[in-house]
């Protein structure tokens, strides 16, 4: 598992430094952006983020506990109570600690004036939670995470850039963007890899699933 996770993490560092690069460009454009525009957007990548990360969670574990195989592909269905609270503590759980927790972070470490936590299965709880929900809805019958996770990574770095630009409050100086960028990439590169790849392979039974590989999902 050790292996596996190092591996996962090597993999996608790359991509999230091009996600993190995307974000620190939006900022160049939206660092002055009104705090209720700011609130607005994040609101609006939050929780379709909620919504991908919890496809990919339910779905890898979905395709490592219950391969489908041949004649049976159709039988090969998971509990879908535990499908339901894996998927969900996996993408609300993580999506929290990326999206708000480790920007307010960064936020109060750099005296943000506006800083804050927003946490969404609380605040916008009608709209976050059922968004949760139909990602594993949809994970139990599509099994896909390959394009899923590619976007939850996208989604992650700019949910996490409008809740630090929601702080902001004022011109954004050179360091400031270092600090910023770093914060980025603290907040999607080990939580989104730990919600999509580790987190749901830590509930597989031993041998289910054998010989799959969680680096060529579906």
């Amino acid at each position: 598992m050790l292996k596996t996770i190092l591996s996962e993490l090597r993999s996608h560092a790359p991509f999230t430094l091009f996600g993190v690069i995307t974000g620190v460009l939006i900022m160049l454009f939206c660092s002055r952006l009104p705090y209720e525009t700011s609130y607005a957007v994040f609101y609006t990548l939050h929780p379709v983020h909620v919504l991908m990360s919890a496809l990919v969670t339910a779905a890898m574990y979905e395709l490592h506990e219950c391969p489908r195989v041949g004649a049976d592909c159709m039988k090969a269905k998971c509990n879908f109570w535990k499908l339901i609270i894996i998927g969900y503590a996996g993408s609300v759980g993580i999506a929290t600690l990326s999206d708000s927790l480790i920007p307010y972070f960064f936020e109060a470490l750099m005296g943000m004036p506006n800083k804050g936590i927003h946490l969404g299965f609380i605040e916008k709880w009608w709209l976050v939670n059922p968004l949760a929900l139909l990602g594993i809805v949809i994970a139990h019958n599509w099994r896909h995470t390959k394009f899923p996770h590619a976007m939850h990574v996208l989604l992650s770095t700019w949910a996490s850039l409008f809740h630090v630009i929601m702080a902001v409050g004022g011109p954004v100086s050179t360091a400031s963007y270092v600090i910023i960028a770093i914060a980025l990439f603290a907040a999607v590169w080990l939580p989104c890899c730990v919600s999509d790849i580790v987190f749901p392979l830590l509930f597989i039974k031993e041998n289910a699933g054998e010989g799959a590989s969680p680096s060529a999902p579906e």
